[in-house]
């Protein structure tokens, strides 16, 4: 059975820090690219950060760059989501997701919030 399970968000005040974790199972998580989308109430989910299965090449939406970084550890079938300097606007549901040729797999979601 194929999971992926967030984990790791919370309530943070603006400027802290927090790291997500997704924890997958059920596939070959060295053969998926992997990603951090977000969803804000009344907003369009949005890709925060992509890694490719080797960890070789990252991307990052220009709102998050320089404050967010992408990792994983296919030896944990884990990949992470460091955020720093986070901001109000920052806040939302954060969810992963892993991408291979004709399969694509999402978790549930960790909620983020940022608030003083």
């Amino acid at each position: 059975q194929v999971q992926l399970v967030e984990s790791g968000g919370g309530l943070v005040q603006p400027g802290g820090s927090l790291r997500l974790s997704c924890a997958a199972s059920g596939f070959t998580f060295s053969r998926y690219a992997m990603s951090w989308y977000r969803q804000a109430p009344g907003k369009e989910r949005e890709l925060v950060a992509s890694l490719s299965s080797t960890g070789g090449s990252t991307s990052y939406a220009d709102s998050v760059k320089d404050r967010f970084r992408i990792s994983r550890d296919n030896a944990k079938n884990t990949v992470y989501l460091q955020m720093g300097s986070l901001k109000p606007e920052d806040t939302a549901m954060y969810y992963c997701k892993a991408l291979s040729v004709g399969r694509t797999y999402w978790g549930q979601g960790t909620q983020v919030t940022v608030s003083s």
